[in-house]
């Protein structure tokens, strides 16, 4: 019995680290393999973040509309009920940002950090065809449209397969060799090849505790679990941009910021329960942050470096 344990925690921690800046497969909750998730005084992501979109493939304008807003949610939407994805947000500036700009120029005020959602393009003709490695990736990535010290998003249709998509990755982030001051994010829409695997808990897991799924903010299991991979890349991506600020384990397959609290959503987080969550009356769905046209979403916990805990909005 010892000896199965001691194999299991093996393949755990091997599962934790399968591509770097990419979201975990196994989005059932497991403690941070260790408490050491430190700033390795490298580049962070600050003040004005413009974010542009390439979709990739077939996107229905209301599938758009739930990453717009979410993208909106993060830095424009004050009055916004509470907990919100300003929150969250709030949380990711105040526990990191914050602490690298006071490492890097000393105590005082720091200027806000916002995102702010820039181009968006399509390529429905699917351009570079259905089947896309981590190169094309990049290739479309530089097609975004991503300014300087921005973020290039690469979003790709439920038909498009990607390297290492479902075998490896739900997402990717990035910087260029192009442009290496411009960084990238891929997340794919596992609705038809992985939903159990990348929209977990709106799917039924692939591996690991059996439960029944939770209904989706947005009643699109797909564009909910997109969200949910989006929002581990974003954070990742602002607190850990080029591999040397913000992480945990070794630099070419860190855990990040939403990575290190693996499947924690709410309070009380264990595998195969993704913690407790707020539920709407009317729809059923479950969610824990609530955004700009009265959207709700289901945002990641997040590692807080302070105390080696995952911190969660609910």
């Amino acid at each position: 019995m010892a000896s199965r344990l001691l194999v299991m925690a093996v393949v755990l921690m091997s599962l934790a680290r399968l591509s770097v800046g990419s979201r975990r497969l196994m989005d059932l909750y497991i403690p941070p393999v260790s408490d050491q998730l430190t700033y390795h005084h490298g580049t962070v992501l600050s003040g004005d973040i413009r974010v542009s979109i390439l979709w990739y493939g077939k996107f229905t304008p209301s599938q758009k509309a739930i990453v717009s807003d979410f993208l909106l949610s993060l830095t424009t939407a004050p009055n916004a009920a509470t907990p919100s994805v300003g929150q969250w947000w709030g949380t990711i500036d105040q526990m990191y940002l914050s602490t690298a700009a006071a490492t890097t120029n000393g105590a005082g005020a720091t200027p806000a950090t916002r995102v702010i959602l820039d181009a968006q393009v399509s390529d429905e003709a699917f351009s570079l065809g259905k089947s896309l490695t981590l190169a094309q990736i990049e290739q479309l990535a530089t097609h975004a449209g991503g300014k300087k010290g921005g973020i290039a998003m690469v979003l790709t249709g439920e038909d498009v397969t990607v390297e290492g998509f479902c075998s490896s990755r739900c997402g990717k982030h990035g910087s260029t060799a192009e442009a290496p001051q411009s960084t990238y994010i891929w997340v794919g829409n596992s609705a038809t090849q992985c939903p159990g695997q990348c929209a977990w808990p709106f799917a039924q897991p692939q591996y690991g505790p059996q439960g029944a799924p939770l209904v989706a903010p947005n009643g699109d299991v797909g564009m909910d679990g997109l969200v949910m991979v989006l929002a581990t890349m974003v954070a990742g991506t602002v607190t850990n941009p080029y591999g040397d600020a913000f992480y945990q384990g070794p630099k070419d397959a860190p855990l990040e910021a939403c990575s290190a609290c693996p499947g924690a959503y709410g309070s009380g987080a264990y595998p195969g329960f993704p913690g407790n969550l707020l539920v709407d009356k009317t729809t059923g769905a479950s969610y824990n942050a609530n955004g700009v046209n009265g959207r709700k979403y289901l945002l990641p916990a997040l590692f807080n470096p302070a105390t080696s805990t995952c911190s969660t909005l609910v």
